[in-house]
């Protein structure tokens, strides 16, 4: 088996590890921090220019087709410069759910404006009492007329305080901690009956508690 990258993985290895050295020093990712969001947006229009957040995404929905070695080269340059942006919150779990999970209209909305940089996605599924189960869901979906209520409080949503769009687990069947029964919903996090609470955390990221009423 070949574990050597191919010559488009070295290329774009070299040029997200050249733009985190030239964009990333201490100092920049101090003054990025200070930004409304807590990370900068500049950055993020230039990560959409090298075609970073449609990377591993279809063609036909703005991305290049890239696989779980692309999103790791990605990964590794980032983490390697301690990059406050919501790639792995909007990028990874949030437009890899949209990819995995979602019908053809939710990811014909949601992908292209993730891989243009014009759309934050956050997933909302840790809960207060949850701890590392993730069976452990609380929260609730319930139909009526109109479509669903959601009712529950999502804790440590990475980036959420900024993203645009919650994905947010919930139970439509079962008991508290059964594995099975919990279901995914899209919701406009400026919805009415969305209350979000940001903070910033220990490395730098922010994070958000939100209560769904609604």
């Amino acid at each position: 088996m070949d574990f050597d990258l191919s010559e488009e993985q070295r290329m774009l290895r070299e040029s997200v590890e050249r733009l985190i050295a030239e964009r990333y020093d201490f100092e920049q990712r101090k003054q990025y921090m200070k930004e409304p969001s807590g990370f900068s947006k500049a950055m993020w229009a230039q990560y959409a220019e090298l075609g970073l957040l449609g990377l591993p995404f279809a063609e036909k929905y703005g991305g290049s087709g890239g696989g779980p070695v692309e999103t790791m080269i990605v990964m590794e340059a980032f983490g390697r410069g301690l990059t406050l942006e919501p790639y792995l919150a909007t990028v990874v779990m949030g437009g890899g759910l949209v990819s995995l999970a979602g019908n053809e209209a939710q990811r014909s909305a949601i992908l292209p404006r993730i891989a243009d940089g014009s759309l934050f996605v956050a997933l909302a599924h840790s809960e207060p009492q949850s701890r590392y189960d993730l069976a452990d869901v609380a929260c609730t979906a319930t139909r009526d007329a109109d479509g669903w209520i959601i009712d529950g409080t999502k804790s440590f949503v990475q980036h959420g305080d900024s993203a645009d769009k919650l994905i947010v687990s919930a139970r439509v069947s079962g008991e508290r901690r059964d594995p099975s029964g919990i279901a995914l919903f899209i919701v406009d996090a400026n919805a009415d009956g969305v209350n979000r609470r940001g903070y910033p955390t220990q490395d730098g990221l922010r994070a958000a508690e939100i209560r769904l009423a609604g």
